[in-house]
C-alpha cells in the first residue's frame, strides 16, 4: 500500500476533470457515479494518505487555484487483486491473485484530469471497492507507526495472534501474508492467544512486524515474502526445513512451522 501512496502522490496538485465509475457496486457506502462526479469534478488532488490497507486521497477546491485537503477524502480499498495505475503506471507489477493478464475492462474507477493523465483502479475479482470520506476513526494504529504501548492495547485480547493482527480496527495494515511472514520471522505461532505473548515475545514482535511490513513494501507486495514459496502441501520452513503445517486461523488459511514458531 505505500507503494501505492506514493505513485499515487505523483498526481497532487492536478484538477479531476471527469470521473468514471463504470461498476456501480465498486461504489460503497451508498456512493452512486452521479454523486461521485458531483463531489469531485472540477477539485484539485491535493495529495495522498494511508491508513493500514485503505488510501485515502484528499481534494482540495476548485479550479479557482485551492489545492488545500478541504474537500471530499476518496477511500481507496484494493483487496488482494486491485491495483492502482497513474498515468499508465502501475504501483505494483503484478499480483499474486490477480492474474498473469491486464485488461482495461478490469477498471472500476478512475479520475480523469485535466491536461491529460489519469488514475486508475484496475481490480479483475472486484475485491476492493471506493468510497467518500471513509470513517478514518474506525481503523487502528498503522502498522508502520506501531509502538509498544500500541502493541500492548492490540495484544490485549484472548483472540488468537494472528487473527488479532489482522482486525484492521485494531491494527491497521496486515494481511494475510504479511501476518505469516513476520509471524514466521518472530518465531511465534499464529494459533496462541494474543494476550499469551511475555514481555520478551511482545517486543520480538514490535521489532519484526513493522519492518516485514517495510520490507515486502520495498520489494513490490505482501506475495514477495521468504515464505511464500513454501505456502503450499509439501512445503518446509526456509529457516529450519522442517515440515509446514497449514491451519485456518481468524478464517484465513495459515501457514506456520511448528519446530521454531512457539
Amino acid at each position: 500500500m505505500e507503494a501505492y501512496r506514493r505513485l499515487a502522490a505523483t498526481a497532487a496538485g492536478r484538477v479531476i476533470a471527469t470521473v468514471e465509475a463504470p461498476d456501480p457496486w465498486y461504489l460503497k457506502g451508498g456512493l452512486s457515479p452521479a454523486a461521485a462526479r458531483a463531489a469531485l469534478v472540477g477539485r484539485t488532488l491535493a495529495g495522498a494518505r494511508r491508513i493500514g490497507k485503505v488510501l485515502l486521497l484528499d481534494t482540495g477546491g476548485d479550479t479557482g487555484g485551492d489545492t488545500g485537503g478541504d474537500g471530499p477524502v476518496v477511500g481507496l480499498r484494493f483487496g488482494m487483486t486491485g491495483r492502482l495505475l497513474v498515468d499508465g503506471r502501475a504501483g505494483v507489477g503484478r499480483l499474486r491473485y490477480g492474474g498473469s493478464q491486464d485488461r482495461p475492462a478490469w477498471d472500476r474507477f478512475a479520475l480523469r484530469f485535466a491536461g491529460g493523465g489519469d488514475l486508475v483502479v484496475r481490480d479483475p475479482r472486484r475485491l476492493g471497492g471506493v468510497c467518500l470520506d471513509p470513517r478514518e476513526g474506525a481503523l487502528g494504529p498503522d502498522v508502520l507507526a506501531l509502538t509498544g504501548a500500541r502493541l500492548r492495547a492490540v495484544l490485549a485480547s484472548s483472540a488468537p495472534l494472528k487473527a488479532r493482527l489482522l482486525d484492521q480496527a485494531a491494527l491497521a495494515g496486515v494481511g494475510n501474508l504479511l501476518a505469516d511472514e513476520a509471524l514466521w520471522r518472530a518465531g511465534l505461532d499464529p494459533r496462541r492467544p494474543a494476550c499469551s505473548l511475555n514481555p520478551a515475545e511482545a517486543r520480538r514482535l514490535l521489532r519484526h512486524l513493522p519492518a516485514t511490513v517495510a520490507q515486502l513494501a520495498e520489494r513490490g507486495g505482501s506475495h514477495t515474502g521468504d515464505l511464500m514459496a513454501e505456502r503450499r502441501p509439501g512445503g518446509h520452513c526456509p529457516r529450519d526445513g522442517s515440515p509446514l503445517a497449514r491451519t485456518t486461523v481468524g478464517g484465513r488459511t495459515t501457514w506456520w512451522c511448528p519446530a521454531h514458531q512457539r
